[in-house]
């Protein structure tokens, strides 16, 4: 259901104190250096009116908000800074860019049936569509409030140094200090000394892989929740055909990529070769004192590809997401920190192979922000009762571009899956795919909320 959204007020929120003069220059760690695409990450979270607040009481929530983002920003201070090339940030303190709107609707209408082209007027600006190239404001937030009472926190901060787990890190730490928490979370900035930007001719290489999401045409997303039994099904019959211990996200990110195979098949008439590339968290591989709270694109990427004239298997796909994602280890993880990790990141570009030009391949990118803890962000309201993925609906771009989400329970898992308009009319249709989730699971389930 679609709804008007009016933007009242614009500020900018700037650290509740001045950043120190020798840290107004933050290098960018090697992996934030070559990210390629000058993109955002977006979010949003929804709240509920638990508290039966008139919109008057919510908008002081809002407003009280900035107190505490202003003190947030001291402790992220490159999060309030301005992109100022490929190697730093500026740190000059210009703040948060911060809008407060009012949707004019109710919050349990819009969930009973979800317009994914209205949600991106949520966000200071469209999934991340406007450029965060140099001298581009790191952080912008849109806090909703609906005529419920209820809210809508939407987030959009540059790619450049921010990942999904950066993004969860500065909102424990802003709700933290909104709610008043004991923890003051202190961000670990260490990331550039951690993985040294040495080599930064690696933006070129890269550039062809970066392309090879955003392709011409429209695009059209739709969420496919996956629940505890099917993800357990899903796990089942690879593990019978001799895959050791898949993950959840894995059998998701499998099945997904066999079903999209199916439809560029059907769409063009014939298939083609096709490479699956995946986002991998790589704090997960560094102890837990250095990991904790880290800031910066700690990802990395890894792909696996299937020829078209092979047969194409749940488990086999199962097996080589699977392995390719195990290539990120502890050993890789290791290479690449240090004066000499951009040769550990070169050998795994080589090992990626050819891109291949457009057309002649099909390339889809995961990026999962399961267990990231997002249901956990408390303002002091209560927690969310939805954290949607990425949505590039309508735009001609971000095609084959899926973002994985926990469910609210945190068992399941939302795909949101952006593709051609014409493949994901065949998508989601599918009935290997629609055996395992359903595209009305989440109007019914926002169904059983009470009025918000």
């Amino acid at each position: 259901m679609a709804m008007e959204i009016q933007v009242i007020s614009k500020e900018n929120i700037k650290p509740s104190s001045p950043t120190p003069p020798h840290l107004q220059t933050f290098e960018l760690c090697l992996i934030d250096q070559i990210v390629i695409h000058p993109s955002y990450a977006t979010l949003v979270l929804f709240y509920p009116n638990h508290n039966a607040d008139t919109i008057l009481q919510a908008q002081a929530k809002a407003s009280a908000l900035k107190d505490s983002l202003s003190k947030t920003l001291t402790h992220f201070y490159p999060l309030a800074g301005r992109i100022k090339d490929h190697c730093s940030i500026d740190c000059n303190d210009v703040g948060a860019y911060y809008a407060l709107a009012l949707a004019h609707g109710r919050l349990d209408e819009f969930l009973s049936l979800p317009d994914y082209t209205w949600m991106n007027s949520l966000l200071p600006f469209p999934s991340g569509f406007e450029p965060a190239g140099e001298d581009a404001r790191i952080t912008n937030i849109q806090v909703n409030i609906f005529k419920c009472g209820a809210i809508a926190i939407g987030l959009c901060i540059s790619h450049k140094i921010v990942d999904g787990a950066t993004v969860y890190t500065f909102l424990k730490g802003w709700s933290n200090m909104a709610f008043g928490g004991k923890e003051v979370v202190h961000p670990n900035l260490t990331a550039h000394s951690l993985f040294s930007a040495t080599a930064l001719w690696l933006r070129e290489p890269l550039t062809a892989m970066w392309e090879s999401w955003f392709k011409e045409g429209k695009c059209a997303t739709r969420n496919f929740v996956f629940d505890a039994g099917a993800i357990s099904a899903l796990k089942a019959e690879a593990t019978r055909n001799g895959v050791q211990n898949p993950t959840r996200v894995e059998v998701v990110s499998a099945l997904l990529w066999k079903c999209a195979m199916e439809a560029s098949k059907k769409a063009h008439g014939f298939k083609k070769p096709s490479r699956l590339t995946h986002a991998v968290n790589l704090r997960r591989k560094l102890p837990s004192a250095v990991s904790k709270d880290l800031v910066g694109n700690v990802i990395w990427l890894t792909s696996s590809e299937w020829r078209a004239n092979h047969c194409t298997t749940l488990h086999d796909l199962v097996k080589k997401v699977h392995e390719c994602i195990a290539k990120l280890g502890i050993e890789f993880v290791n290479k690449v920190q240090g004066d000499k990790g951009y040769v550990a990141i070169e050998e795994s570009i080589k090992d990626r192979g050819e891109i291949g030009s457009k057309g002649t391949m099909d390339n889809y990118l995961i990026s999962s922000w399961c267990r990231m803890g997002y249901y956990e962000i408390d303002f002091g309201w209560g927690k969310p009762s939805w954290v949607p993925g990425f949505i590039g609906h309508g735009s001609s771009v971000f095609a084959n571009i899926v973002n994985l989400m926990d469910t609210r329970c945190g068992e399941g898992i939302e795909a949101w899956v952006n593709l051609d308009e014409k493949e994901m009319e065949i998508l989601q249709r599918d009935p290997e795919l629609l055996a395992y989730t359903s595209l009305e699971h989440k109007q019914r389930s926002f169904r059983g909320f009470s009025k918000m």
